[in-house]
């Protein structure tokens, strides 16, 4: 289900990883978008209760996204979020900063175990409805099977829906986790903390510009951004 308030079914980024993070976006499919539709993109955070600072974070950093598609002509973006006793939502589809800050703003972070695999189910059952050119998945912890997680991420490849991965810390089973969903998908997985905000804040600009534009947008992004976007001038001229 995907209606609003419905139940679904870390280091700082070094210049090696940012560097590995584009080269994957790069080699990434590129979105398909018929008839000039808006992009279209899952933004999934983890809420449980240790995620509060990070949160924040996120809602500072959003509008970014949304600024750098603009030209693009603008991208749509969903929020999910899990918390608390087996709680699991998404938002409804939002085409504004103000509007995705405002859902982001009314959810308080709760203790809870987390629910990947359910935010996965999410994707796959919502690009079956309309295309999803990419998920994001952002979270420090993983603590669900596995094996459960591969399958729903194969579905999502099969779908041709790359997932990007941010780890926030440096646990070792939610570093493995992440990996296989990046690898399963074609997705892209790159470890961040708080240290690296501005690092993220460019790495989530960059995947909009994909979901809204591909790797021609993304191209142009990257010349006129600077900074960590810059590094795929670089990736690109090496193919």
């Amino acid at each position: 289900m995907t209606d609003t308030g419905k139940n679904l079914y870390t280091g700082a980024v070094s210049r090696v990883v940012m560097d590995a993070f584009l080269r994957r976006v790069v080699a990434s499919p590129v979105p398909a978008r018929a008839g000039g539709k808006r992009g279209r993109l899952i933004f999934a955070i983890d809420a449980t209760a240790s995620r509060q600072p990070s949160w924040n974070r996120a809602c500072k950093l959003q509008k970014e996204m949304f600024e750098a598609t603009v030209a693009l002509g603008g991208l749509d973006i969903q929020l999910v979020y899990f918390r608390g006793p087996g709680e699991c939502k998404a938002g409804p589809w939002v085409s504004g900063a103000s509007d995705l800050a405002g859902c982001m703003a009314a959810v308080e972070c709760l203790a809870g175990h987390t629910q990947w695999c359910r935010v996965l189910g999410h994707a796959v059952s919502e690009t079956k409805r309309a295309r999803v050119n990419a998920l994001v998945c952002v979270g420090d912890a993983f603590e669900e099977e596995i094996d459960h997680l591969g399958h729903v991420a194969g579905q999502l490849g099969l779908l041709g829906v790359p997932v990007f991965c941010f780890q926030e810390g440096q646990d070792g089973h939610t570093r493995l986790a992440f990996r296989e969903v990046a690898k399963l998908t074609r997705g892209v997985y790159c470890p961040f903390d708080a240290s690296s905000a501005a690092q993220l804040r460019d790495l989530l600009s960059a995947v909009a510009v994909y979901a809204a534009g591909g790797l021609a947008a993304l191209t142009d992004f990257s010349k006129s951004r600077g900074g960590a976007a810059l590094l795929l001038t670089d990736q690109m001229a090496k193919r």
